[in-house]
Order: C-alpha cells, then structure tokens, then sequence
C-alpha cells in the first residue's frame, strides 16, 4: 500500500516515519475485492447483482427447499435443483420438471474506522451495496427406467461494498470512497443414471463471472479499470446410495473453477507496494479461482411425514488462486434440516454453520495489517450462523409455490491498522466491520 502525499502528488514508500500532516493513505483496489456487477445471462434473459452469500462469497444453498433446510442437499432430493448440489438426485426424478425463482438477498454491513483519518476522528457508513437479486432456472427430464437428463442455471456467490458516502468524512475518503463487486453464475447440464438403490451423476459446469474494484484517496482520480469478466469451466460429481427405502448416503465432489479477470488484482495491488519481500509483489495473476468442494451428505425419512437431513462440506479457499494470496483458509460448513410434508404442502426449518474463513494476520508488519484491511474493508464474508426456515403450497396437482428465509445474525471483527496509518503503534488506529444478512427465495415448481 503507498501513502498519497497531497504536496507532492506522488506516491511514496512507507517506512517508520511518515509526515502525518500532508498525506493520506491510498488503498489501492488490489486485492481481490468483489463485483457488483450485474450479471447478464441472456439465455436466461435475467440479471443478478452480487451480494455476500454466507459460507464465504457462496450461498448457502440453491432453491428454496434446500435454502429452507439449512443449505443442505447432498443426499436429500428436492427436485431439478440438485442438478449442482448433487447431480445423482436428480436419478430419483419422477417424469418431468421445471422451476424458476430467485432469491433477495439482503445484507447488511457497516464499516468504522480511522485508518485514513488518523487517532481521534473516524468515518463509519453503512454500504449501499444492499439489496440483490439472485436468479436461479432449473428442469430435469427422465429419460427412461435408468437415464435422467437435468439443467439448471444458477446465481451461485458473490460480495461487494459500496461506501461512496464516505462515512461523512470532512475530506471525502475516510472510507477510500470503496466500491467493489464480484458476481458468478453458473450454467449446469448434467446427467445421472439409477439403479433399483443407488446413483450417480456428472455435470460439466460452465462458469460466468464479473469483478470489478474501484476507490479512491485524497488528491487522486477515483482508481479502477472497469468491469472485468471472464468464462470458466469445471464439473461437479455426485453418488448416491440408498441403505433402505428411508435412508440415503451420499457424496459429491465440486471442482475448483479458474477465472482471471484481466487487470482486477494486479492494478488494485500496485497500491500496495511497501519494499522488497513484500506479500503484495507476488500479485503478479489476476486469477481468483473459485474453490473445490468436497461433500457428504445423509437424509431419512423418519415416517412417511417427516425427513431429516444433514451435510457436511469442505470448501478449500485456502488452495484456491487469489484466495489463498489474502491469507482465506479451508472451510468446514455443516448444514441440518428438518422437512414436514403434509397433504398438498410441506413445512421445514434449518440451521447452517460456517466458521468465518479469513484468518488475521499478526501485527508484525504492515504488509500483514495491509492484508487485514483488505479483507475486512473490501470483503467482510464474516458470517458463521444462519438460521433458516420454508415452505410450499400444491396450486394445483402439478403446480407448487414455495418459499424459504434465511437470517444471518450480526458478527464484528476488529482488526488493526496502526502501521498502514502511519504510526509507530499498531494499535494506534483500527477497522472495525459489522455483518448480517437476510435472505428471501421464491420458486414457482411444475411438474408434468
């Protein structure tokens, strides 16, 4: 990160002493910081703005039923939508189906610091980056006793801040004036073959995604390089085993998907050059590699009402391109739901679990709090518990209306910035960020 002087108008390098009075630090928009960029699928003629999903930058779980019990859908079917948590479920498929729907996706974060306006004032805003809609399309079709086809099209994650207000900040950048956004989505084929008590599927996993990162400090022009998009590929496979009629154990393996997106990371991190050795002179990539998942997954049915399901799902940020550069590590996600189906409706509630996967780095250097403050300013993905409940109503005998919401409750983290600051004491100056999320899914169901 360098430090703008309004004087000299140039940039310098940061050593133990820096005169306070004539500059400002710039943060540079090199790190990975998301997109909200509108995502534009025309096959699907819809367009989903990002927002911070909730296990890191991904949702919880894809379709109503699934977001309703927990995010779970490894081993429990709930129709054409397990064409990407698990596409072997979609072997159980009865005739034909076809679902459309979306989810609003709420949350709610809030920034204050005195980084940029040194001890004794501080700026605070809550970012504008709000509201988003997330679409979701998905169909399956039975081939014949063995064979089922399925398709889906999937706004998958995302995350992004907007603090243009700045906080009420006397100089305008007591928030660096942050606008960052990252939106995927996912086009997913797949196929899966049944027998009398097990499954299993593959779905090649075509992958569209938008960065874009933009700020600015005192004295220089609003930083950025426009909205950058690339194409990516990968697979997901699943299997499924059915021990009885009432209970089914599953897995499924989700690849890691490349994307670079040209100038994002590398112009965001010239920003941060401090000297030789420094973290931030290996971004030399503009790769941000979604990562690879590995899930199990096990549902019951207790009597001919009631289900029971749970997932467990590593999600590997800490091997992941761009990722691991900002010190994310692997992630365990454990997801619990319970379904009631009664006579032309069903009824369920969850609860999904995430360990916040972005570790602190220790006051030891400025390139460690520099890092820090990326991760807490551009890309707060800090929320653990999510508290989720749903249901569906038959309109008729092949139409269903279903619903789910999903309350992540508010988390802080703290970190400090006394060295990007300027000050001999790394406590001198802190961030501080607040996050909670509400989710609403809406899904209209045909059967035929």
């Amino acid at each position: 990160m360098s430090f703008h002087c309004a004087a000299s108008r140039k940039s310098i390098i940061i050593t133990k002493t820096v005169n306070k009075s004539n500059c400002k630090p710039t943060v540079g928009s090199g790190y990975m910081k998301p997109t909200r960029i509108a995502l534009a699928v025309a096959a699907a003629g819809m367009i989903s703005t990002p927002a911070f999903a909730t296990n890191g930058d991904n949702l919880i779980g894809l379709g109503a039923q699934s977001r309703a019990l927990g995010g779970t859908g490894t081993a429990a079917y709930y129709g054409s939508e397990n064409a990407l948590s698990n596409p072997s479920l979609l072997a159980k498929a009865q005739g034909s189906e076809f679902a459309i729907g979306g989810t609003l996706f709420m949350p709610d974060v809030k920034a204050e610091t005195n980084v940029a306006s040194a001890p004794g004032t501080s700026a605070s805003q809550t970012s504008d980056a709000d509201t988003n809609i997330i679409p979701e399309v998905s169909m399956s079709h039975r081939i014949n006793n063995n064979w089922t086809f399925g398709m889906g099209m999937y706004g998958t994650a995302g995350m992004g801040v907007d603090y243009r207000d700045n906080g009420g900040a006397p100089d305008g950048t007591g928030l660096f004036n942050a606008t960052t956004n990252l939106s995927l989505m996912k086009f997913v084929p797949a196929l899966a073959y049944n027998d009398d008590r097990y499954g299993f599927g593959f779905a090649p996993v075509i992958q569209y995604g938008a960065l874009d990162i933009n700020y600015s400090a005192v004295g220089s022009p609003f930083a950025g390089t426009g909205v950058s998009d690339d194409i990516g590929f990968g697979a997901n496979l699943g299997a499924h085993f059915d021990v009885n009629p009432g209970l089914t154990l599953a897995l499924a393996y989700q690849s890691a998907i490349d994307m670079e997106y040209e100038d994002q990371l590398t112009n965001a991190a010239n920003g941060f050059q401090v000297g030789p050795g420094d973290p931030f002179e290996t971004i030399t990539s503009d790769n941000l590699e979604q990562p690879a998942e590995i899930k199990l997954g096990v549902a019951y049915d207790v009597n001919p009402n009631w289900m029971l399901t749970a997932d467990a799902k590593q999600i590997q940020w800490g091997s992941a391109k761009g990722y691991e550069d900002f010190n994310w590590d692997d992630q365990m996600v454990y997801g619990l739901g319970a379904k009631y189906s009664g006579n032309g409706f069903w009824a369920g509630f969850g609860y999904n679990h995430g360990e916040d996967p972005i570790e602190v780095l220790d006051n030891s250097s400025y390139s460690n709090q520099a890092i820090n403050l990326f991760n807490n300013h551009f890309f707060p993905a800090i929320t653990e518990s999510h508290y989720t409940f749903g249901g569906g109503y038959s309109l008729s005998k092949t139409t269903t209306l279903e619903g789910a919401f999903v309350y992540a409750p508010e988390v802080d983290k703290t970190i400090d910035t006394g060295f990007v600051s300027g000050q001999a004491d790394p406590e001198a100056t802190q961030h501080e960020v607040k996050h909670s999320q509400t989710g609403i899914t809406v899904s209209l169901r045909m059967n035929f």
